[in-house]
């Protein structure tokens, strides 16, 4: 299993889990020296690989595949956790800020996948996972390019979803609510510099080990979506009382 953004966060929680249920893990991420910290407080450190990956540097996904492939023989699942967010409003967001977001949430998985995907279907199976947002499904002020950035996550792991079924492929997009990580602390503003700040919903929201479980029970089974965190009720909210959501989410009940 392939864990990008495994240094810290979602990814470090997720990658512990996996290893204690026995996968055997490629971790990436940019810091070398935070995916070694990672690798050894996981199950059978030593059987993990650590292979460095930037997610904005596209043209370094070829030979990492390889890389993997020559070491493994084949991905079994690729798990997208990589990720930046967002606060600024949008009208104070300059857009390089928006190229940037998009270029690491949304184009760095999709040029990572189809570099793994023939692989996957030359096996006849496999599963990729993204790790979405709730604000996947819907938007809020201050998140205008994250918002986007993972509404474009669902429109092209959807219609891979329906192209890679006959080759064996599940695809599935995970969407937590508020979870315990220095996501606010990185969240770039407007003019690209760290937000530097521990949103409060965040200090309050799920810890990031329970949010790992309960991804690794959507990949064992192979769920196409699944919503995590009690904020999920937004969703349903905006599905079946879009008006009443519009009111709470312009006056920033759910950030």
């Amino acid at each position: 299993m392939w864990v990008t953004g495994a240094s810290s966060g979602i990814g470090e929680a997720l990658a512990n889990a996996l290893a204690a249920k026995g996968a055997t893990l490629v971790l990436s991420a940019r810091r070398e020296d935070a995916l070694r910290n990672v690798q050894a407080a996981c199950n059978r450190a030593e059987e993990h690989f650590v292979l460095p990956l930037d997610m904005l540097v596209t043209e370094s996904f070829e030979p990492a595949v390889r890389a993997v492939l020559d070491r493994f023989g084949r991905v079994d699942v690729l798990v997208h956790c990589a990720g930046l967010s967002q606060r600024s409003l949008a009208i104070q967001t300059q857009l390089d800020v928006d190229r940037r977001i998009m270029e690491l949430n949304y184009f760095g998985p999709v040029a990572l996948t189809k570099q793994v995907l023939p692989s996957m279907v030359a096996q006849g199976s496999g599963q990729i996972v993204v790790i979405s947002s709730l604000l996947g499904k819907f938007g809020a002020p201050t998140r205008s390019a994250y918002c986007a950035s993972k509404h474009a996550l669902h429109g092209f792991f959807d219609a891979l979803r329906a192209e890679v079924y006959s080759h064996g492929i599940a695809v599935t997009l995970i969407c937590p609510g508020f979870v315990r990580t220095n996501a606010s602390l990185n969240a770039l503003t407007g003019d690209g510099t760290a937000h530097g700040k521990m949103d409060a919903t965040i200090a309050a929201g799920l810890p990031s080990d329970q949010c790992a479980r309960r991804i690794v029970r959507a990949i064992e089974r192979r769920s196409a979506e699944a919503y995590i965190g009690k904020e999920r009720f937004a969703v349903y909210l905006n599905r079946f009382a879009p008006r009443l959501f519009s009111r709470l989410i312009r006056n920033r009940q759910f950030r």
